[in-house]
């Protein structure tokens, strides 16, 4: 069966809608064991020959038909398979990747194959030494003469162990000694039953193969046979060759950027700023959240909080007053983690005499958990007729504010009838002790009893509900605000979370969300980032374009590409965001070492977590960044690509 026939080729190209033929109406039949030489002067139509032979350009009249089965009409994906298990190629340019070592050179064909990396690094290793290069395997492109630039391109068109190598001006570039050499080179590959196709303008080239048809303004002038064709093997080896996977044009991108490191840390140095920026943020206010947390919690127990009756202005001109019911505290009880719940009340405006001084305290209320025991500095907590007073109020009535524990004030509270009439209740105390924070509070009995001395109703006003941990008290307190009634036809939130507990939290809230606005400003650097990486993969397009029609014609698919660019895209964002979250830990040290001697703890808390999603965020961005380029990329025409310089 013969290898190769071309029938009825024809090709025009188009200018301002005007056709220029190309071809016009080709035919020939290629076999094993030839020595081809396409011969003619330039502007004939060899290379345009060449180009479809090699599945390059399908876009044609005629048909190309490889052992008895035609390519007209073929997919995208066929076309890589016939380059990539059919065809070999050898450019006049050599066409080599720069960044790749010879080794590596040759072994690109053998990405696309199903051999182990030990038996491609061996294969493409016995290839080198088989043109004569066994010295120069670990070399790059740029350290070789042309004549071994040539014998590389040679071992690696001849790596995948194609059928058919097509050669287009082998010896064009070469001196009279490297031509002899090359064209040697060449015959041994048709002697081994290979098919060789060479384009050449030297008759002398020509005349060392075993046919030459010679081309005249686009059509066959003559096809004549030299000497006959070298015997062709009697079995071919079935091709076991795969595409290019994803891993191999991974390790293909970091072979790029390694051979053009300087230029890469600094686009990875650039990139890893905005990631900096928004842990260091992130960290900044976990820190400073962390750091107003402790401050107040060392002023109140941070386990307790304080609940009460969220009522609607309609419910208090009703006369709802919010006191809490039986219902109320059961319900809290009941609430996972929750240890107890206490009765409490709060009044405001109670005056406090003693001897001729007088003060008003603005918030005063029963004692209850929320209270520290251990902020108590003289005296203890206030048992029945007994009072605690704040550092604050105690130096009202008494310079000496810790004279004041054992004496006896007057306590003045109001409060409403039935009839809502102003009552105001008196009742003296004995001071049973000063703290130094938290608010002034009276045993919750000792109030229930001057309410009943007045006959009045006495009902608690708030709760307060101890959680057992510290890390449960948000999901207790969130648990609390779900609870909800219809009011007027509305859905309406049953409580509401005061004192301390409600300040706290509306401080957390209010100082992440203006880190997280803080983050989101440093995040605009990100963008920055993202349009860097944008321009930076434009012009490696741009800068490897020959690549990409190298890479196409060995047989890499358009999606083979498009992995290339998208896998250098993500080496740089994972790379800067690693180096902006080591920047980023470097800065929380600093400035805590600073901090510390003020503050008594760190002020930037970086977490894992954080870092987790400066890392995430910045190869998402990465990837995104490399959408256009790299299909731009894939889009490349082959032929254009490999032309260009």
């Amino acid at each position: 069966m013969t290898l190769l026939e071309i029938k009825n080729i024809h090709k025009s190209y188009y200018v301002n809608k005007e056709e220029f033929k190309v071809l016009k109406g080709i035919n020939l039949n290629f076999d094993r064991g030839e020595f081809v030489s396409i011969l003619g002067e330039s502007g004939g139509g060899k290379s345009t020959l060449l180009n479809i032979i090699g599945g390059l350009d399908h876009q044609y009249d005629g048909e190309l038909i490889v052992n008895g089965e035609s390519l007209k009409n073929a997919s995208e994906k066929k076309f890589d398979a016939y380059r990539s298990q059919t065809i070999g190629f050898i450019f006049q340019s050599f066409n080599l990747i720069s960044h790749l070592t010879n080794l590596e050179n040759v072994m690109v064909p053998l990405e696309m194959t199903n051999l182990s990396h030990k038996e491609r690094v061996a294969k493409a290793t016995a290839l080198l030494e088989q043109v004569g290069l066994k010295d120069h395997v670990h070399k790059h492109p740029n350290q070789l003469s042309g004549g071994q630039k040539q014998r590389v391109a040679i071992a690696r068109a001849l790596a995948a162990n194609p059928d058919v190598i097509i050669a287009d001006e082998p010896t064009g570039a070469l001196d009279s000694q490297n031509t002899a050499e090359i064209l040697e080179i060449l015959q041994k590959i048709a002697e081994d039953g290979k098919l060789v196709i060479a384009v050449t303008h030297s008759q002398a080239v020509a005349d060392h193969g075993t046919r030459v048809v010679h081309m005249v303004d686009g059509q066959i002038d003559y096809d004549k046979s030299l000497k006959v064709a070298y015997p062709a093997p009697a079995e071919v080896a079935t091709k076991k060759n795969s595409p290019l996977s994803f891993a191999s044009a991974f390790k293909m991108a970091m072979q790029h950027m390694r051979y053009d490191i300087k230029r890469n840390l600094l686009i990875i140095f650039g990139a890893s700023i905005g990631i900096f920026s928004v842990i260091l943020m992130l960290g900044l206010g976990q820190g400073v959240t962390g750091y107003i947390n402790d401050q107040v919690s060392s002023q109140v127990n941070p386990n307790t909080v304080q609940v009460a009756r969220n009522i609607t202005k309609e419910q208090t001109e009703a006369g709802d007053t919010g006191d809490l019911a039986t219902k109320d505290l059961n319900r809290f009880k009941k609430i996972k983690n929750v240890t107890k719940v206490e009765k409490g009340f709060f009044a405001q405006g109670v005056q406090v005499n003693y001897l001729k001084k007088r003060t008003t305290i603005q918030m005063f209320q029963t004692f209850n958990k929320t209270e520290r025991v251990s902020d108590i500095t003289v005296g203890h907590q206030p048992g029945r007729d007994e009072i605690l007073l704040t550092k604050a109020t105690a130096k009202e009535l008494n310079k000496h504010y810790k004279q004041m524990v054992g004496r006896t004030i007057t306590v003045y509270v109001n409060a409403l009838s039935k009839n809502q009439q102003p009552v105001q209740m008196k009742k003296t105390l004995t001071v049973s002790g000063i703290i130094k924070s938290g608010t002034d509070a009276i045993n919750y009995n000792t109030l229930a009893a001057m309410y009943a001395a007045q006959k009045l109703e006495f009902a608690p006003n708030f709760a307060a509900v101890t959680i057992n941990e510290t890390a449960n008290v948000k999901a207790v307190q969130n648990k609390i605000k779900t609870y909800s009634s219809q009011v007027a036809g509305k859905a309406h939130k049953d409580y509401q979370i005061t004192g301390v507990g409600a300040i706290l939290d509306s401080i957390n809230t209010y100082l992440m969300l203006a880190f997280y606005v803080l983050a989101g400003i440093a995040g605009i650097s990100l963008l920055v980032s993202a349009i860097m990486i944008i321009v930076v993969l434009y012009i490696s397009v741009s800068e490897r374009t020959k690549e990409i029609g190298i890479l196409r014609a060995i047989g890499a698919r358009k999606k083979d590409i498009r992995h290339l660019f998208v896998s250098e895209a993500f080496l740089i964002g994972l790379l800067s965001s690693v180096l902006g979250a080591l920047i980023a830990g470097v800065g929380q040290v600093i400035v805590n070492t600073i901090a510390k001697p003020l503050t008594h703890m760190a002020i930037v808390d970086i977490s894992s977590g954080y870092i987790i999603f400066g890392i995430v965020i910045s190869i998402l961005i990465s990837l995104l960044a490399a959408l256009a380029p790299s299909r731009k990329a894939a889009k490349l025409d082959p032929i254009e690509a490999l032309a260009a310089e």
